[in-house]
């Protein structure tokens, strides 16, 4: 049986992957801020919920007092703004949560992982390419990346891999207020602003929890022992 870990496991994709590992019958630990939503995703699955703040050095290094065979560094945020109006702290702020949480993530792992174990970091399709007023999101996950690509040369020849998922606009809350922040800021519908935000992709529809879950599926295991430092798109062909 594996041991997985699944930070930001409260909601959203998190939630998809904690839940499938589960159901595939790994013993999984799920992480979050809020200790409510966590054990909305336990759902007597028997899951390990865990509050943590992947900000806070001390509080992520206390995940690791057992090795994981697999890490998910999923936790992740962004609020979209113009970066000329942009605070210093909410710069900060996003940064922390999505590069610094998984820099934080990966060191603590590494300190007891085994030969074969898996670092997988979700990175968004913003890691690959630009956008408009999400300057400081996307900044955070080509940081993420970079940290993929160069961790993935250092713990190779332990017999480890680090990859990264890089998911377009899914269906899930953080992917629902991204749309609502597109409705306001255009005056438009809900459903008008979902148009335009999967416009980029051919395939014109929002992604799915389950189809991202299937390439983090793919990645941890065995199978993936020689895919290293990869970037794998889940966009239908935006990326």
């Amino acid at each position: 049986m594996r041991r997985i870990l699944v930070t930001g496991g409260g909601s959203g994709i998190g939630r998809a992957i904690a839940q499938a590992f589960a159901d595939d019958g790994d013993a999984v630990t799920i992480s979050g801020r809020r200790m409510e939503a966590l054990e909305e995703t336990n759902g007597g699955r028997g899951m390990t919920c865990v509050a943590c703040d992947v900000t806070e050095e001390a509080q992520v290094a206390a995940l690791f007092e057992d090795p994981f065979d697999v890490v998910v560094a999923n936790a992740g945020a962004g609020t979209p703004m113009k970066l000329r109006d942009m605070p210093l702290e909410q710069w900060q702020s996003i940064i922390d949560v999505n590069l610094t949480g998984t820099f934080l993530t990966f060191r603590a792992a590494l300190q007891n992982m085994q030969k074969g174990g898996r670092l997988i970091a979700m990175a968004s399709t913003a890691s690959l390419q630009g956008g408009p007023n999400i300057s400081a999101y996307v900044a955070a996950k080509h940081g993420v990346l970079g940290l993929v690509r160069a961790l993935a040369q250092e713990v190779a020849r332990d017999g480890i891999t680090c990859n990264a998922v890089c998911p377009g606009f899914v269906d899930t809350p953080m992917g629902d207020a991204a749309a609502e922040g597109v409705a306001k800021r255009f005056g438009i519908s809900q459903e008008e602003a979902v148009s335009r935000i999967v416009s980029g992709n051919p395939m014109r529809r929002m992604i799915e929890p389950a189809e991202v879950v299937a390439a983090v599926r793919f990645l941890a295991s065995s199978e993936a022992s020689m895919v290293n430092g990869h970037a794998l798109s889940v966009s239908g062909g935006e990326i």
